[in-house]
């Protein structure tokens, strides 16, 4: 029985051994012919933009997958960054399908018979591959920044009188390399897509601001500041704190004070500006023939740095709220003592003209007046167009008549030559040493030939230069018809002044103009060439310094005609 029972047994163990082969040699028939009929295909399976192309040839693939994904590149694709969406067209953005990638993405059939076998029952999605023209879609992904969202700083505020806290809230930008991924890893799929973004913190934290408001804000404005001047007070009301705080972020998270001096200023120096002396530089009494100082004036302003340092404390301090005007000596710019030095005793050049009425009498007397007592130092230039500025009615000066193109016209500031060829024939008969100046194109009958000068705002200056030890101040005094310059200093040397002949003359031309305000009506003049020598000797003895000619031409002036 025992040997009969196993050979029971050893029987059935070849059955199952031979059924086992039997088993495994039909898998590998199938695995072989399987191999050999899906060689070249897709594998099974495999899904693209949801289409299923598992066990297909490529071709055949391409041509199910190709209508599909042509559509897609072209219809809007709907792309969320954070709460904002908006639409997108993938082939607008650089994006198409890159085939050889796509292929390569899918692979080829699996070599593991148990992975053949899953396949059978399992979906693979693989996303296609992408072309992508990088300048396209970094302007597609520039206009998406347009939904950044930066944060919101944390910080204090005024409205009026009341101190305001401003919460803050952090921000977003778009992550524009993983923006770039995602779009082109999966603009195919046909669903809206959630754009990565990079989240912007606030640099405030909001325990910061609330300690801002608690500790500096609201006591700032609690009540107004006083300060104590010398014979006088002046207060800061509230709503002038107010308007000259504001808060920044400190880098650490929290909130620094900032003060607006200027803006505090402002509201002081009109209440303690009695309290001030300006300084007031020495000048000198002109009279007949003989000069004299008047003193000048040491000036007691208000030192604003020193009087707003230290202000935080008591903006924030909780009672005494006032503080001590602090203030310095300022020195004039010409001290009595230097003014003495300066020889200012006597009429050294002087010229007078006339002939003037009307608005260039107007303009002539206001700069005359911004002139009158000009120092000139031993060895400064004195500049007409730097030492007056500007010369437009914001400054006085009216329209009047002048030469343009050789035909009378207007414009503001006319007459004002007169006044620079008065100016040049003092210094020119005082001595001064000429700087530049300018002659007319035009002779005008009033003026010394080839020794008179025009100016004009910003581009025709008159300089002369004090050449002399001694300083020099300069002198006028104009009425309704004429002006004279006069300078004073020590006189050193004595000036003749000889007049050449009048040469080489042109004729005028007539000019006929529609008649109106624009065409006033001429005589005309013809032109010439003459010349100015200027001989300077010494005042003591005679001697003769220097000579020097200066040779100007002049054109005709036309006739005008207005018809």
């Amino acid at each position: 029985m025992r040997s009969g029972g196993l050979l029971l047994d050893g029987n059935a163990a070849r059955r199952a051994g031979i059924a086992v082969g039997v088993l495994f040699a039909a898998a590998g028939i199938g695995y072989v012919v399987d191999w050999s009929v899906s060689s070249g295909h897709v594998p099974r399976g495999v899904q693209i933009a949801g289409i299923d192309i598992g066990g297909l040839d490529r071709a055949a693939a391409r041509a199910r997958l190709q209508p599909v994904l042509d559509q897609r590149v072209a219809q809007p694709l709907t792309v969320r960054v954070e709460d904002a969406t908006t639409d997108l067209i993938p082939r607008d953005a650089g994006l198409g399908v890159d085939w050889d990638g796509t292929w390569a993405r899918v692979g080829g059939q699996p070599k593991n018979p148990f992975t053949r076998l899953a396949s059978f029952f399992t979906t693979r999605t693989v996303e296609p591959a992408s072309t992508i023209d990088s300048a396209a879609m970094d302007r597609r992904l520039e206009a998406l920044r347009a939904h950044d969202r930066q944060p919101v700083e944390g910080g204090v505020v005024f409205e009026d009188t009341t101190p305001v806290a401003v919460r803050p809230v952090a921000g977003h930008v778009l992550d524009v390399p993983a923006a770039r991924t995602t779009l082109a890893d999966h603009w195919a799929d046909g669903s809206a897509l959630t754009l990565p973004i990079v989240q912007t913190p606030a640099r405030v934290r909001a325990d910061a601001v609330d300690r801002a408001m608690r500790e500096v804000a609201e006591p700032a404005v609690r009540a107004p500041i006083t300060f104590t001047g010398q014979g006088g007070d002046a207060t800061l009301e509230p709503a002038e704190i107010a308007g000259a705080l504001s808060f920044h972020p400190n880098g650490q998270g929290g909130l620094d004070l900032s003060i607006d001096n200027e803006a505090l200023t402002a509201a002081l120096a009109p209440q303690l500006r009695p309290t001030e002396v300006p300084p007031a530089d020495a000048s000198f009494e002109l009279s007949g023939s003989r000069a004299s100082v008047r003193p000048a004036v040491v000036g007691t302003l208000v030192d604003w740095g020193k009087t707003l340092d230290g202000l935080p404390a008591v903006l924030t301090a909780p009672a005494n709220r006032s503080k001590a005007v602090v203030y310095q000596q300022v020195q004039p710019k010409l001290s009595t003592e230097d003014a003495n030095k300066m020889g200012v005793v006597e009429p050294v050049g002087s010229f007078t003209t006339g002939g003037f009425s009307g608005p260039s009498g107007v303009n002539i007397r206001v700069i005359a007046r911004k002139v009158d007592g000009a120092v000139v130092k031993p060895g400064e230039t004195f500049s007409l167009n730097d030492f007056t500025g500007p010369r437009g009615t914001a400054q006085g000066y009216v329209e009047s008549g002048i030469i343009n193109n050789g035909r009378p016209a207007t414009a503001v500031g006319g007459g004002i030559s007169q006044f620079a060829t008065t100016l040049y024939n003092a210094a020119y008969f005082a001595g001064m040493e000429d700087a530049g100046h300018t002659e007319h194109s035009y002779y005008i009958s009033r003026y010394p030939a080839a020794r008179e000068a025009t100016v004009f705002d910003g581009a025709i200056d008159l300089k002369f230069r004090n050449n002399t030890p001694y300083g020099v101040v300069i002198d006028t005094v104009a009425d309704d018809s004429s002006i004279t310059v006069r300078l004073w200093s020590t006189k050193t040397v004595e000036v003749e002044s000889v007049t050449g002949d009048r040469t080489k003359p042109t004729e005028s031309k007539t000019v006929t103009l529609p008649k109106g305000k624009d065409c006033i009506p001429s005589t005309g003049a013809p032109g010439f060439t003459t010349s100015d020598t200027r001989i300077i000797r010494d005042a003591k003895t005679g001697k003769e310094i220097s000579r020097h000619t200066r040779t100007v031409k002049y054109d005709p002036v036309p006739t005008v005609i207005c018809e």
